[in-house]
């Protein structure tokens, strides 16, 4: 019999996994969506996905259970999934801030709790997920929930909760800071002269360009920017300006306020 995967939310995130996880060959039978905003229901139910508005007895079989509701709402969702969630289902948790304590008390006491921090890039299949597990979760469901975000791009499993804060500062909050680059690299090329279009395409290919080369390569990053800087050439006077503006410190700084952000936000 194949595992029932629960998503208490069908937004973006969840969605991302379905489709991940139907390109591997699951089946729309595997899955059930809890999802009370209607427009998503229907789009969802019109993919073919079973759907309900509220959590009923229909979880009672569930092997894993995404929690992917907003953190807002996420206490009274598992006030309504505890009453029926049965105790060998491995609970998955993708909202940011909420620690494993409140999550285990909100679900009256259920201990099979992973916590997952993935990453917008996830849509695409390129992200990077960040999991803790509890130690009642056993090595196998460890296994079943790295497959599950491993339909979406990479994972890493961390030692303990309080790197999860990391992670969403580095990978979860990762994207923005890219995406701050790259719309700084566009608007250097709409200032050079180029078109809108040609300014965007050159500004995000530079970057796809540069993560693949450095995917492909186990060397330091610094190396490959090395091989790429010729004493006194454009690239050395574009970096050397970075350097004097500190470019790559703010950039580091940033990584830790969102880290100390991410650990207020846990604090509640």
């Amino acid at each position: 019999m194949r595992e029932k995967i629960v998503f208490v939310g069908g937004g973006n995130m969840a969605s991302a996994i379905i489709d991940g996880l139907l390109e591997q060959g699951r089946e729309l039978a595997d899955f059930l969506v809890i999802e009370p905003y209607a427009p998503t229901r229907d789009a969802l139910l019109a993919r073919g996905l079973t759907c309900r508005e509220s959590v009923g007895a229909d979880i009672g079989d569930a092997a894993l259970c995404v929690l992917a509701t907003k953190p807002q709402v996420l206490q009274e969702a598992c006030g309504q999934i505890h009453q029926h969630l049965p105790a060998t289902a491995t609970v998955v948790s993708i909202a940011a801030g909420v620690e494993l304590a409140s999550l285990s008390a909100w679900l009256g006491g259920h201990a099979r709790i992973v916590r997952a921090m993935p990453n917008t890039p996830a849509k695409v299949g390129l992200g990077m997920t960040g999991l803790y597990a509890t130690p009642a979760c056993s090595a196998a469901e460890r296994e079943q929930v790295d497959a599950l975000f491993a339909a979406v791009g990479e994972r890493i499993w961390t030692e303990s909760e309080a790197m999860i804060d990391a992670v969403t500062a580095v990978t979860g909050s990762g994207p923005g800071y890219v995406f701050h680059f790259m719309a700084a690299l566009e608007k250097g090329a709409l200032e050079l002269g180029f078109a809108k279009d040609d300014a965007r395409r050159l500004a995000v290919s530079v970057f796809r360009g540069a993560a693949g080369l450095a995917a492909s390569e186990d060397v330091p990053l610094t190396e490959l920017q090395e091989r790429v800087t010729s004493k006194g050439g454009t690239t050395y006077a574009a970096l050397s300006h970075m350097r004097e503006a500190g470019v790559a410190d703010a950039i580091t700084q940033a990584v830790h306020k969102a880290e100390q952000r991410a650990r207020e936000l846990s604090a509640g």
